[in-house]
């Protein structure tokens, strides 16, 4: 852990600090992400998947892409999913011939028990910050996803991150 020699860090050990603190707030996230898995029996990509659906139903194809699987395994998913009563496929409303899916109540059940205690207590945590604060928190967790997302896909393009 990098500890802050003074009462007034320099900007090279806060940048330091705040980088080894989020590599260890992102191995929390994932081991209480995990934990949740182990006690529902749901795998990495069936929590991905019911994690993008939490922003509303969405079709087939853009399941397989926030979750890297291809067409047939996101199906094999899909399947797995809906016979637990987690998921569902509806028609969409714009096309009917197209195919959405969507949570269910029992999905909204476990978001509540797992996931809701832990969010009011982040909102609570973040009451002690200003709104200035709060602004640059939003402003580094914006920025810090889409490099997640950018060097993600230059992965998946086999290309080679610069440094």
């Amino acid at each position: 852990m990098v500890e802050l020699n003074s009462s007034s860090p320099d900007r090279d050990d806060l940048v330091e600090a705040i980088g080894e603190a989020v590599m260890r707030w992102q191995d929390a996230t994932q081991a209480y992400d995990d934990a949740v898995g182990e006690s529902l029996q749901l795998n990495a990509a069936e929590r991905r998947c019911l994690s993008f659906l939490y922003g509303g139903a969405q079709p087939a194809g853009a399941i397989a892409g926030a979750t890297g699987l291809t067409p047939a395994a996101v199906t094999a998913l899909i399947d797995r999913l809906e016979a637990r009563s987690l998921l569902r496929r509806t028609r969409s409303a714009e096309d009917r011939r197209k195919v959405m899916v969507e949570t269910t109540g029992a999905m909204e059940e476990i978001a509540a028990r797992y996931y809701r205690p832990i969010g009011e207590a982040g909102a609570r945590f973040l009451q002690a910050f200003t709104s200035e604060e709060l602004a640059a928190i939003l402003r580094f967790l914006q920025g810090a996803t889409e490099l997640q997302q950018k060097y993600r896909a230059l992965i998946a393009t086999d290309e080679r991150p610069a440094t």
